[in-house]
């Protein structure tokens, strides 16, 4: 009777199939970011067309969703946007965009999380603090709040002048060390790391200094005007700071 032979624990990779594959390997991690930032863009506009709201259940490799309330946003770039400042202050002031990025940058990373659930870990954003922008106009003792509008025509957000003051708070112009994308809210979004996602206003156009506190958007549909993460919208998540 012939003995069985052998078994056989695999045939041996070749020398030339092994480099192959470190190859592809390696092409996979440089092409990654560009293929991550290429499908975001793609699901960035799609979600704008996108009545149904399905785009917003889609995966990617950013972990972000993306939310318009319009079913378009105009598009601004460095000759063409502007950021107002004005309301109850001594020095209104009209910024573009090359005026934002001469001023003193922060850098901060933080988790974002959206009322809905998701959070995005370790996010770095990078811009002016509000507080800093404030102080050149000249707040009026009779302001109490600030209010924020953008360029979509409808969306609207507002801190108190105290939350508003928080060296957590920035009009960021970058985000994962790019310059904001469109559909991220560029070129300038509002960024206030300590409350969940919808206060952080995208395409800010306007900074007005007002009396009291009026409810922003989702505000004015149910969502709690302080938005702290954790401690409002009777979620619990973990704070982002």
């Amino acid at each position: 009777m012939n003995p069985e032979p052998p078994e056989k624990h695999g045939a041996p990779v070749g020398r030339r199939v092994f480099l192959g594959t470190l190859g592809l390997g390696a092409l996979g991690v440089v092409a990654a970011p560009t293929l991550q930032r290429g499908m975001e863009a793609f699901l960035g506009g799609a979600a704008q067309r996108d009545p149904t709201g399905l785009t917003d259940l889609l995966p990617n490799g950013g972990g972000f969703r993306y939310y318009s309330v319009t079913s378009s946003v105009p598009h601004k770039d460095a000759e063409t946007y502007r950021l107002t400042v004005d309301g109850l202050v001594d020095r209104p002031t009209t910024y573009s965009l090359a005026d934002l990025r001469a001023l003193p940058q922060t850098r901060m990373v933080r988790d974002v999380q959206c009322v809905t659930g998701w959070r995005v870990p370790g996010t770095a954003f990078e811009g002016v603090r509000l507080s800093e922008l404030l102080e050149a106009a000249g707040v009026r003792g009779t302001a109490g709040a600030v209010r924020f509008t953008c360029f979509d025509g409808a969306y609207s957000e507002s801190l108190t002048l105290e939350q508003a003051r928080r060296a957590d708070v920035l009009v960021a112009l970058r985000m994962r060390d790019e310059d904001l994308g469109h559909a991220h809210g560029g070129p300038v979004r509002l960024y206030v790391a300590p409350m969940y996602f919808y206060k952080s206003a995208k395409w800010l156009s306007g900074i007005t200094l007002t009396k009291n506190v009026r409810p922003g958007y989702w505000e004015e549909r149910g969502y709690d005007v302080d938005a702290w993460v954790g401690r409002s919208n009777g979620r619990d998540d973990e704070p982002t700071t």
